[in-house]
């Protein structure tokens, strides 16, 4: 089997990838350091975060930092195996083309 059938459409999405690997590295993030660091709109950002969110890769919570309204999200467990099998798929691809 080519090892392009192991990648997730969802996760694979370079933005979706993105938010999940900044995501696996703190215990939680805030909205706008996501979209500086990926370098998208709020509108494009919220899309990316509902899909993620709706396929129970991450969690998000709204509240307040002082008086200033905040969004963090975190990874969940079935994020960081989605994001771990999307890895692996992508070092299998490359072990594949570094072999030829």
């Amino acid at each position: 089997m080519n090892p392009t059938a192991g990648l997730d459409d969802t996760v694979h999405q370079r933005h979706r990838l993105g938010v999940l690997t900044i995501a696996a590295e703190a215990k939680r993030v805030e909205f706008s350091y996501l979209k500086s660091a990926l370098e998208l709109t709020a509108g494009n950002l919220s899309r990316h975060i509902t899909v993620l969110e709706q396929a129970g890769l991450v969690e998000v919570e709204k509240g307040y930092e002082g008086k200033r309204p905040k969004t963090w999200l975190h990874i969940t467990a079935a994020g960081r195996t989605a994001l771990a099998a999307e890895m692996a798929a992508l070092r299998a691809l490359l072990e594949r083309h570094d072999n030829l």
